[in-house]
């Protein structure tokens, strides 16, 4: 029995730290762009490299806080695909439903990062997702796959009709967004728990809304749990009968990439765990206020004891009602 098996693409993550750029925003610094010199050589200030992908990083967040986890992946049998597997192994978690394509490409990104925040170029490699047969579980994460998820989302829709003491946690993915309500509405019923920032939840929900306003219409395409991000700002979280607001902790961030997956990792432990709403979001801030501090989505990731110490730190930022 596992805790968790998450599902989704693995990545190389290539992460470049830059100087030399500059931000063009609106008034009210919704849309910004970033800008570099056109045939120009820009110098890299510092370079990191590591495993990546929504799926794999909230496995390894599920595995540090102490749960039997599993991943179900696809990744080219190049040296990046192999480099996944060697590296999740070693970090504990099992990789048998990792499949290895022959005469295939890993999936990889790079990450460009300047004054704490990042710009993700992503590239998709081309895939036909098979569902492996799953072992038992209490959990199952589903995130991020490429343009031809569907038939995989289908067979994990029949899988959890078949085993309906299986939870789903979903965070919906580049593709499955662009598809919208239209290609995973069927899925949202059997969701318990939906984590996704706010630009992706005003795309699910079809309009601009306030966080409250977009959990409303969230649970109302059938989803038991919806915790949203919304990036320095805090987060937002509803159980259908009250919404809570927390503010980010106020911690200089280094680096803001796998902030997202640390705090559903950390929202995730503390819902297996049984723990209130609140809590989960404190579970959620805390873990990702330690990934900020270090280039990269797992090298910050917190023990339970560590994310208990964060919280005492932070004791007088507390979830309210709204």
């Amino acid at each position: 029995m596992y805790d968790l098996i998450t599902i989704g693409d693995s990545t190389i993550d290539t992460i470049l730290a830059i100087d030399e750029a500059t931000l063009h925003c609106d008034v009210n610094r919704d849309n910004c762009l970033l800008c570099l010199h056109y045939a120009e050589k820009i110098p890299i200030k510092t370079s990191f490299q590591s495993v990546g992908g929504n799926a794999a990083n909230v496995s390894v967040g599920a595995q540090t806080l102490g749960f039997a986890t599993a991943i179900v992946s696809e990744v080219g049998d190049d040296i990046n695909g192999h480099v996944i597997r060697d590296e999740l192994d070693c970090l504990g978690i099992n990789t048998k439903f990792v499949r290895c394509l022959p005469n295939q490409q890993t999936r990889y990104s790079v990450i460009l990062e300047f004054k704490g925040e990042r710009t993700v170029l992503s590239y998709y490699a081309e895939r036909r997702y098979v569902l492996p047969e799953l072992p038992a579980t209490k959990w199952v994460f589903y995130s991020s796959l490429g343009a031809s998820f569907e038939k995989l989302q289908r067979e994990l829709l029949a899988h959890l009709k078949k085993h309906p003491n299986i939870h789903l946690a979903l965070n919906p993915g580049t593709y499955q967004l662009r598809k919208g309500l239209a290609a995973i509405h069927s899925i949202l019923p059997h969701v318990s728990l939906l984590i996704v920032n706010k630009q992706e939840a005003m795309r699910l929900a079809g309009k601009k809304m306030d966080a409250p306003a977009l959990c409303r219409a969230l649970h109302k395409r059938g989803v038991s749990t919806v915790a949203i991000t919304d990036g320095t700002k805090g987060s937002y979280a509803s159980d259908g009968t009250a919404c809570y607001y927390l503010p980010a902790y106020p911690i200089k961030p280094i680096s803001r990439t796998g902030a997202g997956d640390a705090y559903t990792s950390g929202f995730l432990a503390a819902t297996i765990l049984g723990k209130s709403i609140p809590e989960a979001m404190q579970w959620g801030t805390a873990n990702a206020g330690g990934v900020i501090q270090k280039m990269g989505a797992q090298k910050g990731l917190l023990t339970r004891r560590q994310i208990e110490n964060m919280i005492r730190r932070y004791k007088k930022i507390v979830p309210k009602l709204v």
